[in-house]
């Protein structure tokens, strides 16, 4: 048996910009907390980190291999894959509620995802969907 042995300290600690998002996750054990309240929360973690959120990558630029992997991580892969990348998905408590959608983000960067061009072409895909749907006239997209 092999043990994987990693430097805790050279590794990118996500926890540490996820403070309020796990706040809002134990707040929302006791009374309800709007999704989108966590989503921007997330969405700011992201940008933290990586500069970049999900909405700023089309599931479309990851192969099906990569789908089929994410589908199938556990927690126990998914901090292994993140620790090999760089980063550590624990805090105090044990593993980040949104280790997943952490784990999009990682992989998106180790395949050249977040770029600028993937930015402006996901924006206006999300754009268009808006636009597309009745009694909507526009988009205004905040940071």
């Amino acid at each position: 048996m092999s043990t994987i042995a990693f430097d805790q300290f050279a590794l990118t600690r996500i926890a540490d910009f996820a403070r309020s998002l796990s706040r809002l996750h134990l707040m929302a054990r006791r009374h309800p907390i709007d999704d989108d309240q966590i989503d921007r929360e997330f969405n700011t973690v992201c940008l933290s980190v990586w500069g970049y959120t999900t909405d700023d990558i089309s599931d479309d630029l990851f192969s099906l291999e990569d789908h089929a992997w994410l589908d199938q991580l556990d927690e126990a892969h998914a901090r292994i894959f993140a620790a090999e990348q760089g980063y550590d998905l624990v805090d105090d408590h044990g593993m980040l509620t949104d280790w997943w959608g952490y784990c999009w983000m990682i992989l998106a960067e180790k395949r050249g995802l977040l770029t600028p061009e993937n930015r402006t072409a996901a924006r206006a895909e999300i754009e268009e969907k808006y636009l597309s749907a009745p009694n909507v006239i526009g988009v205004i997209v905040g940071r």
